[in-house]
């Protein structure tokens, strides 16, 4: 097991990757006040780790309130966060209860906003089970619902007390969702890493096929980079903005085609791609580049082609995201790959790019 800390001016907190983790209690113990935890999962994921999970806590003495919530991003509402509200309210959980986000990234931001609610504050830690949950949502205190006019809108900063990766969750991962979480990892590499991109052109097979060595130092990788930059921006009045490439684009896509249709990951590839085009446009990136893009994107098993949502729909929805400053649309692009800034984008470049050659024809 690998433990990296995350350090603000406010808190610390480890994250441990490894295997084998998720009956470590002793990764758990520190971070529970009382003898009372309440485990928030879905269907997909309580019935694969649950039982092991409580079983593990209860041989302790620690009493465990399942809170199963339906699994999807189409359910990452103002609705499905009552649920936890009420769950939590029937069973007198009390401030101090331990709240414990065992799924992916959906289940982490629900968990985290419904822990910073609760009585004004409770802990919580999260167990991610997905690739991209791990190397990004459970990481760095973003919380957050969906709203229909945009993607993470409501929501808070609101730290965990803990981060355990577990790599074994990973070997029920489905291909589509293992693809999903390389593209915040590829992310890492375009944004402020040459040398690690260019070591996942060479292993992406390797973790494809779940090599659990190559998983863990591609986690342990983006993890360490994600840490570094929130413990200098918490709150994402600077450097973390840069940590959105893709989503800009990523988040119309979500948004445009109705959420749950594609994959975060998958949204966030393709916009990535977007980005990589656009500095093409300004003159950043050469031909090449944007190939090379492309090229580690198709390893990596995820689109890149955007669906053709139209000029002002793409332009609608993208006046909702969360770096607009001044009424002005910012996007993370490359001045090479290895290294993003944030910039608005002008009318002579968003128009060839929203119509151009990766946006698909219909």
């Amino acid at each position: 097991m690998i433990t990296l800390d995350l350090t603000l001016p406010d808190t610390r907190y480890p994250i441990h990757i490894g295997q084998q983790l998720l009956d470590r209690v002793d990764l758990l113990l520190p971070h529970i006040k009382h003898n009372k935890v309440a485990v928030v999962s879905n269907t997909t994921v309580a019935p694969l780790y649950l039982t092991p999970l409580r079983a593990a806590l209860e041989a302790q003495g620690i009493s465990v309130i399942p809170i199963i919530l339906p699994d999807g991003e189409d359910f990452k509402t103002w609705e499905t966060l009552n649920l936890i509200f009420d769950a939590l309210l029937q069973q007198r959980c009390e401030r101090s209860t331990t709240l414990i986000a065992l799924g992916g990234g959906v289940i982490g931001d629900m968990v985290g906003f419904a822990a910073a609610c609760y009585q004004r504050g409770a802990p919580f830690i999260q167990i991610p089970t997905t690739l991209l949950a791990q190397v990004d949502s459970s990481v760095g205190g973003k919380t957050a619902i969906n709203h229909p006019l945009g993607k993470n809108m409501i929501g808070a900063f609101y730290q965990p007390k803990a981060v355990i990766a577990d790599m074994d969750l990973l070997d029920s991962l489905p291909e589509r969702e293992l693809s999903a979480g390389l593209a915040e990892i590829i992310k890492y590499g375009l944004l402020g890493n040459a040398e690690f991109l260019s070591w996942l052109e060479q292993n992406l097979p390797a973790l494809r096929s779940k090599d659990k060595n190559v998983l863990s130092h591609a986690v342990q990788t983006s993890c360490a980079m994600k840490a570094d930059i929130v413990s200098q921006d918490e709150k994402e009045h600077g450097v973390r903005a840069l940590l959105n490439l893709g989503h800009t684009f990523g988040h119309a896509i979500e948004a445009g085609l109705g959420f749950g249709t594609w994959l975060h990951g998958e949204a966030v590839g393709a916009g990535m791609l977007l980005a990589a085009e656009a500095s093409r446009l300004l003159g950043n990136l050469g031909e090449a580049d944007v190939q090379r893009v492309k090229r580690i994107l198709e390893l990596a098993g995820l689109p890149t082609m955007s669906p053709d949502l139209g000029v002002d729909t793409w332009l609608e929805l993208m006046s909702h995201d969360k770096k607009v400053s001044g009424g002005e649309i910012r996007f993370v692009l490359l001045r090479s790959l290895g290294q993003a800034y944030v910039a608005p984008l002008a009318a002579s470049v968003l128009q060839p790019l929203l119509t151009g050659r990766f946006i698909e024809k219909t």
